[in-house]
């Protein structure tokens, strides 16, 4: 099984936070390969060094975490993706132009489910309500 994951699924993985048993318990039931595009690869770095600044994360801590992410693609675990740019952002358009309005969805959010979309991804693991229905919302399947 392929999924892809936003960056909340992630940091549970890797940060260690109040979704990380229900996220690392999916992982082990499922046994799925997870896709991971340049903007959640991006945010999940960022997001890291953001906890340890902000003390929600020890000192050194975020390095660690970045360290078991970089293992676990090394060992396919993890799959880094590529999506095409213009791609990207011409499906964000549609997707914010169809949903925002009524949801409120935040660009970030929605960048990730067009890079899902883009991934071809028939799963999609975040812990982001809006994110979700947005997610569903386009014929994603949404387990968490």
């Amino acid at each position: 099984m392929v999924a892809a994951a936003d960056t909340s699924f992630l940091f549970s993985i890797y940060g260690n936070d109040v979704h990380t048993s229900k996220a690392l318990e999916w992982l082990k039931e499922t046994e799925c390969v997870i896709l991971v595009s340049d903007l959640a690869d991006y945010e999940l770095g960022n997001a890291l060094r953001f906890a340890e600044f902000s003390k929600r994360l020890r000192s050194g801590d975020a390095a660690i975490f970045q360290a078991q992410y970089a293992a676990d693609r090394q060992a396919g675990r993890v799959r880094h993706q590529i999506c095409n740019l213009a791609t990207l952002i011409a499906e964000a358009r549609r997707l914010s132009a169809t949903h925002t309005l009524r949801e409120g969805n935040r660009a970030f959010d929605i960048l990730h489910v067009a890079a899902a979309m883009a991934l071809s991804a028939k799963y999609f693991l975040t812990f982001d309500a809006k994110q979700k229905k947005l997610a569903a919302s386009e014929g994603l399947d949404v387990p968490l």
